[in-house]
């Protein structure tokens, strides 16, 4: 049975400065864990960042890192090291470099993303790919980004974190990308929202915005995910009262 977490960018620069205060929230709010950057590095300290999750009784889902950090093998080890230290069993990267070069970047993202997925799968760890709507929306004809990154990527070593909301803004069909994609979909990050008048993406609560989530979730558990984790990049209520929300409409509605 899929577990329910959240992604602690909704708490803004309160993962900067309270990561204890920050997890009790979460806590008690109801999540059974947290996707964090790495906080053995952020904190300092190993045994304070263990008692922090033990304390609040909460797994890692999984590392959170952006691209450049995978151009940097030691800190490849020390996300890989924190991950397992903590019992994660998942690594994600979000974005693919200097985009202004077009489809070039993503073929080159995939061959480092191949080299990274082999040290993951060494450390028993998923190396996973974060798509955003970009990946849809930069093309080369019929080419998208996302297509190169499934095409030249080994899928016995390149996962995905599937985020629903941005395959939906990048116009695609979650559900369908879901079940396209079923053999690498090993993470969920579900999110909800639109765009306003200009085009620009919105946030919102889980169930207050225009993503299918239900037919999302349906194909997602199709693929028996350890986690769906509640993610909202920003919001106008206080952080508390949003994941209090979007974990009260994951309870109820999609039964996690």
């Amino acid at each position: 049975m899929a577990r329910a977490g959240i992604q602690l960018i909704i708490y803004g620069q309160r993962n900067r400065d309270d990561v204890d205060g920050v997890l009790h929230d979460v806590h008690h709010a109801g999540f059974d864990g947290a996707e964090t950057g790495n906080l053995f590095r952020q904190v300092g300290r190993e045994d304070v960042v263990r008692r922090y999750f033990g304390e609040n009784d909460l797994a890692l889902c999984g590392c959170h890192a952006g691209f450049n950090e995978f151009l940097d093998s030691e800190k490849v080890r020390e996300n890989l090291f924190y991950a397992t230290a903590l019992d994660s069993r998942y690594l994600m990267c979000s974005g693919v470099g200097d985009r202004q070069r077009g489809l070039a970047a993503y073929r080159d993202a995939s061959r480092l993303f191949n080299e990274v997925g082999k040290h993951c799968r060494d450390a028993g760890v998923y190396f996973c790919y974060h798509n955003h709507a970009w990946e849809f929306e930069d093309r080369e004809g019929d080419t998208s980004g996302m297509d190169v990154i499934a095409a030249e990527t080994d899928p016995a070593l390149v996962k995905f974190c599937i985020d629903v909301y941005w395959v939906h803004i990048g116009g695609e069909d979650p559900a369908a990308f879901v079940r396209k994609h079923a053999d690498r979909g090993v993470y969920f990050h579900f999110k909800d929202g639109g765009k306003d008048e200009q085009g620009r993406p919105t946030f919102s609560e889980l169930g207050q915005g225009e993503v299918d989530l239900k037919a999302a979730l349906q194909a997602a558990l199709e693929t028996d995910p350890e986690w769906i984790v509640y993610e909202q990049d920003r919001t106008n209520r206080t952080p508390e009262e949003s994941a209090r929300m979007s974990r009260a409409y994951m309870h109820k509605e999609l039964g996690i």
